[in-house]
């Protein structure tokens, strides 16, 4: 059973203040490590409150037996697109940045629009080197907009957007990365090795550190841990700032779209019948499966699109039996620090954030990663 014991009351738990810390900026990594499994992995064992601290290349050593991990298989699509605007006196550089490949039932996609000028209803933006113009239709109510985008004819059914961007967008990096700008070693680095899925405008991160290698020793174990892969397209929302000063559940989260394959999810049920340990690979495979639910997995239909915005803190159970998480560090105030202490309570996770400083971790898209399991082996 999940520890969902919170250490201090629940309204300190729902104050956006109780969920900030001080980070020294030299530990913001805007490089990943030079071998992916060579990131510095700290474990913690709720059931007696251990740490110690590792390489990520030992992660098969330190799993339970019989651990089925869940991750997820999502890619990360060129979706940041640079242009100027259209019929309008201002200057300027305009980004557009897709938050979703999926168009809505007019054809349209949704988008952030980041310029100096105010936006208005039937704006448009010269994009992609006078390929594409985007046109606004709607301004949406969570800072998002909807846009309709010439430049599609020619191309071919679903795949008709990944298409475009990728022959016309960058990829998006977190904007504390070089600003956002991308590089080539980006294309490479900001990926995970075992993606597949084309639809994320950010990467499943606490993946990033996974290798053929780590992968190749954990399935030749004896102990028998294998592996199920989720699909969920990560979007803007999940890094979206919390802006509820005085009461974070009041925040709004983005709709993500996730499936799961019949293979797959043949394995998560068999795992749960079997009460096998289930340990997630990072934010978003644990929101997949909590918002199934363990109670409704068996009436999902494979490889059918959901949609969640559930939102995770502390006090809102999760309903998944969960052995651990595997998960990077996070933003102060976020919304994924508010789940790993959803998890493992707040002040908890905290300590922790400070164990990791201490230790000199390196935080963030590509920094080290934490190993939570809820007893020991």
């Amino acid at each position: 059973m999940l520890d969902q014991n919170i250490s201090l009351t629940q309204n300190e738990d729902q104050l956006l203040s109780s969920y900030d810390y001080d980070l020294p900026q030299e530990l913001i990594a805007i490089r990943p490590a030079p071998q992916r499994a060579h990131s510095r992995l700290l474990t913690f064992i709720s059931e007696d409150k251990s740490i110690t601290h590792n390489h990520f290349y030992n992660l098969p050593s330190l799993l339970p037996p019989q651990t089925l991990l869940v991750l997820n298989r999502s890619k990360v699509v060129p979706a940041r697109l640079i242009g100027k605007r259209l019929h309008s006196s201002g200057s300027g550089t305009v980004e557009i940045l897709l938050t979703s490949m999926i168009a809505n039932d007019r054809g349209d996609f949704k988008v952030l629009i980041r310029s100096n000028a105010k936006k208005h209803l039937g704006d448009s933006y010269l994009l992609a080197n006078g390929n594409i113009v985007a046109t606004i239709t709607a301004i949406e109510t969570d800072g998002t907009f909807s846009v309709h985008l010439s430049g599609l004819s020619g191309l071919n059914g679903q795949q008709k957007i990944i298409d475009l961007l990728k022959a016309h967008a960058t990829l998006p990096i977190p904007p504390y990365i070089r600003n956002g700008v991308a590089d080539k070693h980006d294309y490479l680095d900001y990926q995970t090795t075992f993606a597949c899925e084309e639809g994320s405008v950010a990467a499943p991160t606490a993946g990033l550190h996974f290798t053929p290698e780590i992968f190749q020793e954990l399935y030749s174990s004896a102990a028998g841990i294998d592996t199920a892969f989720v699909t969920l397209h990560v979007g803007p929302g999940t890094f979206a700032p919390v802006r509820e000063e005085g009461d974070i559940r009041k925040h709004q989260m983005h709709q993500e779209d996730f499936f799961i394959d019949q293979e797959n999810l043949l394995k998560i049920q068999t795992a749960l019948e079997e009460k096998r340990p289930i340990i997630t690979v990072g934010t978003t495979s644990l929101r997949v499966l909590a918002s199934i639910t363990a109670a409704n997995i068996n009436s999902l239909t494979p490889n059918h699109l959901y949609s969640t915005n559930i939102f995770l803190y502390p006090g809102k159970e999760i309903q998944f039996p969960l052995a651990g998480l595997i998960t990077n560090f996070h933003w102060p105030k976020s919304t994924l620090l508010m789940l790993v202490s959803a998890l493992i309570g707040r002040s908890q996770t905290l300590c922790l954030y400070q164990e990791a400083i201490r230790n000199r971790y390196r935080f963030f898209s590509y920094g080290d990663a934490m190993l939570i399991l809820q007893k020991k082996n």
